[in-house]
């Protein structure tokens, strides 16, 4: 599932990606938050990844469209995002496919918390 973050600093928006997540999860909570980001002319997002994260098949194919449509479609908007993980996949993934992405991107592992949301907001 993905859960927004509430207690996000002005001009920076948060999920926690936990268990199984689905096409829907993207649908109903990371897309309307991204597009709202995205008109606004500044995303600047963390984005929590639990140690029990997968994603269904669904899932992957709804993140193909996003980044597609909000992400390469937007390029000037996206400012920083903050991945925080203490998966080894995880990380690795990001780290190897960052350079795709727009704006800038930095991993952290769960006990950099603190310093990921300082950096995003930064």
């Amino acid at each position: 599932m993905i859960e927004p973050i509430d207690d996000m600093q002005a001009g920076t928006i948060g999920f926690r990606a936990s268990g199984e997540v689905t096409r829907e999860d993207y649908r109903r909570v990371l897309e309307p938050a991204l597009l709202a980001a995205v008109k606004s002319g500044e995303v600047r997002m963390l984005y929590i990844v639990e140690s029990d994260f997968e994603m269904d098949g669904g899932a992957v194919l709804e993140d193909a469209k996003t980044g597609l449509e909000l992400g390469l479609g937007h390029l000037s908007a996206w400012k920083r995002t903050a991945v925080v993980t203490d998966l080894d996949w995880v990380s690795r993934a990001v780290r190897l496919f960052a350079w795709m992405a727009p704006g800038e991107v930095a991993v952290w592992g769960l006990d950099g918390l603190a310093e990921g949301r300082e950096w995003l907001a930064g």
